[in-house]
């Protein structure tokens, strides 16, 4: 392409790095594509830092020498951990989403594609720093949520299933007990899907009495694997005691009032309040 201004320089490289977060690009690449030399990519890396990192974005590492390049971390601020975790609620908090049987419809939030990369950042932030290789997930409405905290973590994504499958190949499996039904259920991963003694982060959509984490655990012990960390979208507020004791709930549902058609969310007891 023809030599960029540097203001073309500068919003090519935000695109990129946004695009790519925890992903190293280099600075021959913004070089050679820009029509810059190096050090100018340089100096245009040193004022998308400060924007980044004024505006509370996030953080750019950048690597100095011949291999060297730019990776953005993002990252989410308290008064944004508080103002989605209050927003995720008041959509909620909303008679018309009662359920037969005492449920609440969440779908349309777990599946908005705002709403799951806001939160993935969020949960990808709490665990930036505790040395994660896998997101790991069960296959039901969590999916959209885990993979977005892997995209922001720049990290692989795997998806527990109920049945293995012929085209995953040979595969681990076992049986646990559902923490809401008490019922006998399986879940399998392939053998090839986590590395030996590797550390993961669970993620899920909801959460009551937390047999489907636990039995990820499990699971994950099999491949010698750690759980570092177990995020919901929501979990109930009861039980109180669940099967896995470590988990950052985004949001609480305390109750749902059939008869009188109320339905309280809170958010989670971590959540900043001011």
């Amino acid at each position: 392409m023809a030599r960029a201004t540097r203001g073309e320089r500068i919003a090519f490289m935000v695109k990129s790095l946004v695009d790519r977060p925890a992903a190293t690009l280099s600075l021959s690449a913004f070089a050679e594509r820009l029509g810059a030399a190096k050090s100018t990519i340089s100096e245009d890396l040193a004022i998308v830092r400060r924007g980044i990192e004024s505006t509370g974005m996030g953080s750019l590492i950048t690597m100095a020498g011949a291999s060297g390049g730019a990776k953005y971390l993002p990252r989410r601020e308290p008064a944004d951990v508080r103002r989605l975790a209050q927003s995720v609620c008041d959509r909620l908090n909303c008679p018309d989403r009662i359920l037969p049987g005492g449920f609440i419809y969440m779908t349309d939030v777990i599946t908005s594609p705002v709403l799951a990369w806001e939160i993935g950042e969020v949960f990808a932030t709490q665990f930036a720093n505790s040395g994660v290789d896998y997101v790991v997930t069960m296959e039901t409405r969590g999916i959209p949520i885990a993979l977005m905290t892997a995209r922001a973590m720049n990290l692989p994504f795997v998806i527990c299933r109920r049945d293995s499958r012929a085209t995953e190949g040979p595969s681990v499996s076992i049986s646990y007990v559902s923490g809401s039904t008490r019922t006998i259920q399986r879940m399998s991963l392939p053998k090839r899907s986590v590395r030996q003694g590797s550390r993961a982060l669970v993620i899920d959509d909801f959460m009551k009495g937390g047999g489907t984490a636990r039995g990820i655990a499990d699971l994950l012990g099999e491949f010698d694997a750690t759980v570092v960390g177990t995020c919901v979208v929501v979990a109930t507020g009861e039980p109180r005691k669940k099967l896995v004791e470590d988990f950052l709930p985004l949001t609480v549902l305390e109750s749902v009032d059939e008869f009188n058609r109320r339905v309280t969310v809170n958010p989670g007891g971590w959540v900043p309040r001011t």
